[in-house]
């Protein structure tokens, strides 16, 4: 499945009460890799931000004056964002803002275009209970180089949150395996089902079963008989 790690900037904080989107980045994943093929709208919103939007995105009213209202990017929008998994941080927020845009124009939802939307704030909040999750946090924890995000940036912030997906989910990947071919936009990787191969068993040697038996007989003294493994192995003795 593609996936695409998106961000919003706007003109405040509340789409109920009139606050627009202003610019939108996406970053497109293929097989949790990188594609080149992003897309970047600044728009009109039809307002000006509020002082403390503009100290965070640092994105000038005048600036956006000529910029296209989201109804004209809409469409190219929604054909890009078609049947992805979308990764936002803190998703309720900008998918209320996209909703939002989309009602005001009477379009639907943006479930309805896309296969699944991920929270990458609560991943981040399940991983490391009781730390601040932040993007800037996370980019510090995971080794992800933020040197150049002075103020907030749509595009900007959705490839560094690109890369910190990466990181917050490595190890996840199935039995398959990268032959190394590169990602062309739209192409999928070949790869080799691990699965297909008959994998052999390799047994333990006498020696091997040994040293393991010590290991046992070391924790059993250590716990005074009560592992996990001996108990179970006692209940299955009862029914047999």
């Amino acid at each position: 499945m593609r996936q695409i790690v998106l961000d919003t900037e706007t003109t405040g904080l509340s789409a109920e009460n009139g606050d627009r989107i202003i610019e939108i980045g996406c970053v497109e994943l293929v097989r949790r890799k990188l594609t080149g093929n992003n897309k970047h709208f600044y728009l009109n919103p039809g307002r000006n931000s509020h002082e403390d939007a503009l100290k965070v995105h640092g994105i000038s009213n005048e600036f956006l004056k000529d910029k296209p209202k989201f109804s004209a990017v809409v469409d190219e929008l929604l054909d890009y964002l078609q049947g992805a998994e979308i990764i936002i941080h803190n998703a309720p927020f900008d998918v209320s803002f996209l909703n939002k845009e989309l009602e005001i124009i009477g379009r639907e939802p943006l479930m309805h275009c896309v296969a699944k939307v991920t929270d990458s704030l609560m991943m981040a909040k399940e991983m490391f209970p009781g730390k601040r999750n932040s993007l800037n946090a996370l980019c510090d924890r995971l080794e992800v180089d933020n040197s150049g995000r002075t103020l907030h940036g749509a595009l900007l912030d959705a490839e560094l949150l690109a890369d910190v997906y990466i990181n917050l989910t490595r190890g996840q990947n199935s039995l398959m395996m990268d032959i190394g071919s590169p990602v062309q936009t739209g192409e999928s990787e070949p790869l080799v089902d691990l699965r297909l191969f008959e994998l052999p068993v390799l047994s333990a040697s006498e020696q091997e079963m040994d040293a393991h038996e010590k290991v046992l007989l070391t924790l059993d003294k250590a716990s005074r008989g009560k592992t996990v493994w001996r108990l179970e192995t006692r209940e299955i003795e009862k029914t047999t």
